[in-house]
């Protein structure tokens, strides 16, 4: 019988090292130490936070009609207006509020509070005079409650906790406890850090803003689970005397291109709908670039570093002597 000839298989690629931490340091021009200096980027987090959450205590939220109740009038051009236009009517009779255009610009659904007969008369007449004529048989006219704003002001908040613990749930399914903790603060300090400036800057919230939060905590979660799970992976590779200030630092810069082209992609289409979304957009844009820039910045430097202190302290007090990172 003849022996079985073992031949080398060229078509298999070899496997490749994963690139050792230094190798990591020399791949970034701009290299620092992130996790040596986390301290440095908790006390600036609390900088940021702290103005907003004693504005938040003190003046509280600007809300819009769809908290506090108004006056919501549906109405149909007999040709294109605007959204300037009809605005500046509003204010000739000492009106603020909101106006959604639609059907090629002929349909304005606009949003103001709460208005007597005589204030409503005014405000027809002038958009009568100032913008253009109108249906008056198609005028619809809705009178929000008070009472509608408060039940979505509870669902609001039950949403939110809803998701922060599914968020919770999800992140220790796929991690650990501890990263899911980490992850949550990061989430809290995006929303606070967003609700903090509305009400420092006095914006008004309407029920896009809710949206705007709800977006805010899968996109912000979703960065962070990208570098956690490169922290895991490293993780399994270290060997005995390894830092682990070490591998998170190296994970957190091996992620670090993903994390700023993916926030600058998001910020471009934010800014442009900002900028030219219109003013039923305004609040939704505004809140989201805010939130996504905090997002961003508490992914990179606030999230791996919770987990890292929180890993650090857990170690002390089982009396092991956590390892330092490099400089």
């Amino acid at each position: 019988m003849a022996g079985k000839i073992n031949t080398p298989n060229t078509l298999q690629a070899p496997v490749a090292e994963p690139a050792s931490y230094d190798e990591v340091k020399k791949m970034h021009r701009f290299y620092f130490n992130i996790v040596k200096r986390r301290y440095l980027w908790f006390a600036l987090s609390l900088c940021l936070l702290i103005p907003g959450l004693i504005s938040l205590a003190t003046r509280g939220l600007n809300l819009g009609i769809d908290f506090t109740g108004g006056t919501m009038l549906d109405m149909k051009f007999t040709k294109p207006v605007t959204q300037a236009a009809i605005t500046d009517s509003m204010k000739s009779v000492e009106l603020e509020g909101q106006v959604q255009l639609s059907s090629g610009n002929t349909v304005a659904l606009i949003r103001t509070s709460a208005l007597e007969e005589e204030q409503r008369d005014k405000l027809l007449s002038a958009l009568q005079k100032n913008v253009g004529d109108f249906d008056k048989a198609s005028l619809k006219e809705d009178k929000v409650g008070p009472a509608i704003g408060q039940e979505l002001t509870r669902n609001a908040i039950m949403a939110l906790v809803i998701a922060c613990g599914l968020m919770l749930l999800y992140i220790t399914f796929r991690f650990q406890f501890v990263y899911a903790i980490s992850g949550i603060i990061a989430l809290l300090h995006d929303v606070f850090l967003t609700i903090g400036l509305f009400s420092i800057f006095q914006w008004q919230v309407d029920s896009t803003f809710v949206a705007a939060i709800l977006t805010i905590f899968g996109y912000s979660i979703n960065d962070t689970v990208v570098i956690f799970d490169r922290i895991r992976e490293n993780e399994r590779r270290m060997k005995k005397g390894d830092s682990y200030e070490d591998m998170v630092d190296k994970s957190v810069w091996q992620t670090m291109g993903r994390s700023i082209n993916t926030v600058m992609t998001v910020l471009i289409a934010l800014l442009a709908i900002f900028l030219l979304g219109g003013a039923s957009t305004a609040t939704f844009a505004l809140a989201m670039l805010i939130g996504v820039t905090a997002g961003a910045y508490s992914s990179i430097f606030n999230a791996s570093q919770i987990l890292v202190e929180i890993k650090s302290r857990m170690k002390s007090s089982r009396g092991g002597k956590p390892a330092k990172a490099k400089a």
